[in-house]
C-alpha cells in the first residue's frame, strides 16, 4: 500500500517541470513498499532506515537514483553513473512519461534488488585518500603544518577524498595553491569542502 509522506507533498506540489514523470517514479518506488521521506530537500525512499533510491529533477532531464547502483547487476545497462568521480550511486534519467511506462516492470526489479543489496550489507569499495596521488601543493602544506595534516587526518575518507579530487582538477599550480588555501580553515575546523 502506498503511504505518502505530506513533507514530499509539498515539492511535488512545487514542482513546475517535470511532475508527471517524478509523479510516476514516486507510484512505482512506493509501490515497492519503500518509506518516503524528504531529504536534502529531495524525496528519498528507505528501507529499514537505509537510504535506497532517489528522485531528482534535472535541467534537461528526470531520474531515479540508486544509492548503491554500483553493485546492481544492471542486466538491462540503463543505469549511468553521474559523474566520473562517483563510485557508488547510479541513475536513470527520462525526458518523459511514457518512457518511464515501458519500463516499470525492469525498475520494480532493479528497486527489489537494491533492497536486497542493502539487506546483505553488500558495500561498494571506497578508494582510500591515501591511494590518492595529492597534488604537491597540498602536500608542502600538510609538511609544513602539523595541525592541518592532524585535522585532514581526522577527516573521513569521504571528505578527504572530496578535497584531494578538488585540489587535483585545477590545472594551473597557482589555482591548485589557492584552492588549498582557501580550504585550510575549512579542514582545520574538520569540515568537509562543502559543509557549513
Amino acid at each position: 500500500m502506498n503511504k505518502f509522506n505530506p513533507k514530499v507533498d509539498e515539492y511535488f506540489a512545487n514542482l513546475n517541470k517535470w511532475q508527471a514523470e517524478l509523479k510516476k517514479l514516486r507510484m512505482i518506488i512506493l509501490d515497492c513498499g519503500l518509506t518516503e521521506e524528504l531529504k536534502w530537500r529531495v524525496p528519498i525512499y528507505t528501507d529499514a532506515n537505509k537510504n535506497i533510491v532517489g528522485i531528482n529533477r534535472l535541467k534537461e532531464s528526470c531520474a531515479i537514483s540508486f544509492f548503491k547502483g554500483a553493485l546492481l547487476k544492471d542486466a538491462k545497462n540503463i543505469l549511468i553513473q553521474p559523474g566520473e568521480n562517483t563510485k557508488s550511486g547510479r541513475w536513470v534519467k527520462f525526458t518523459n512519461r511514457q518512457d518511464i511506462l515501458e519500463i516499470e516492470p525492469i525498475l520494480k526489479a532493479y528497486i527489489i534488488e537494491a533492497v536486497e543489496v542493502e539487506k546483505a550489507g553488500l558495500k561498494v569499495p571506497v578508494i582510500e585518500p591515501s591511494d590518492l596521488i595529492y597534488p604537491e601543493e597540498f602536500q608542502q602544506k600538510l609538511d609544513d603544518n602539523p595541525a592541518l595534516k592532524t585535522a585532514f587526518d581526522a577527516l573521513t575518507s569521504g571528505r578527504q577524498r572530496h578535497y584531494i579530487l578538488h585540489f587535483s582538477g585545477a590545472k594551473q599550480s597557482k589555482t591548485r595553491t589557492a584552492r588549498v588555501e582557501k580550504s585550510m580553515p575549512q579542514i582545520l575546523n574538520g569540515k568537509g569542502l562543502n559543509d557549513r
